[in-house]
């Protein structure tokens, strides 16, 4: 479901860096799933600054060495998450784009939740999408406006230079930390490396919508017109609202974290 006029919450996440991708497109684009300013109650977020400038591009580094220090608590991993983010994606995309409290929680949330009908507003890793859901035509037959796809450009331009091979070694320097966290989720005897796995699938398994995307109106929130498409997972759903173009720079990310991953 759509909200009416604001987009209200959202943006994949290997890790803390896969929060870009995964965890990352699930809340980036959720803003649109939520109802009316009035109706949600959400406890305040920090104060982030948002720089005016583009994001940078991620240079392709060589993956880092092999972690010797042990790593930090669950519950006081921030630090060091946001450290690494920094390394990895630039101060200015950080700070643009990440909510820096509970990140492994949250991205962990984030990703199990991806497959299901719904998300988790209140657990969010990403900063909300600017701009408000945009729809066209006339009362009676209201479309996605393509013009909506711009919003999702500068997360998409930055998930489109991540260097993948990087992303998946310092996930897997952090691997126990987003292992315990998916135990405390209620799956004590589950990887969470299987299960991003599988996140990464169903979401490259998203259909592509030919021509404009029909919207239906029965309450305060849009829903899609056609069925199928209604039918779909929250995640799967959010890919389409993005916009073709900008989920098949996704997927083709996606992609290439599978490769590493396997």
């Amino acid at each position: 479901m759509m909200e009416r006029k604001k987009d209200w919450v959202m943006p994949t996440a290997l890790g803390a860096g896969i929060l870009l991708v995964i965890g990352g497109a699930g809340f980036y684009l959720m803003r649109d799933e939520a109802p009316a300013p009035e109706a949600a109650v959400e406890a305040p977020q920090p104060a982030v600054q948002t720089p005016a400038a583009p994001p940078a591009r991620v240079a392709e580094t060589a993956p880092p060495p092999a972690r010797t220090l042990p790593l930090p608590p669950l519950d006081e991993s921030d630090p060091e998450v946001l450290g690494g983010l920094t390394e990895l994606l630039g101060q200015d995309a950080v700070m643009r784009h990440l909510v820096p409290e509970r990140l492994v929680r949250n991205i962990v949330v984030t990703i199990d939740n991806i497959p299901r009908e719904k998300m988790a507003l209140n657990q969010r890793p990403v900063q909300p999408t600017p701009g408000d859901f945009i729809t066209t035509g006339e009362e009676s037959a209201v479309m996605l406006a393509p013009a909506n796809y711009a919003r999702y450009e500068p997360f998409v331009a930055l998930v489109s230079n991540v260097d993948a091979k990087t992303l998946v070694s310092f996930y897997r320097g952090l691997e126990p930390l987003f292992q315990e966290a998916y135990e405390d989720l209620g799956h004590p005897n589950a990887s969470f490396t299987a299960r991003l796995n599988e996140v990464i699938e169903h979401l490259l398994q998203t259909p592509t919508p030919r021509g404009e995307i029909a919207l239906v109106q029965p309450s305060v929130l849009y829903k899609y017109a056609d069925e199928r498409l209604e039918k779909l997972s929250a995640g799967q759903k959010l890919m389409i609202r993005m916009g073709v173009n900008n989920a098949t720079v996704i997927k083709g990310k996606l992609r290439e974290i599978q490769a590493e991953l396997l």
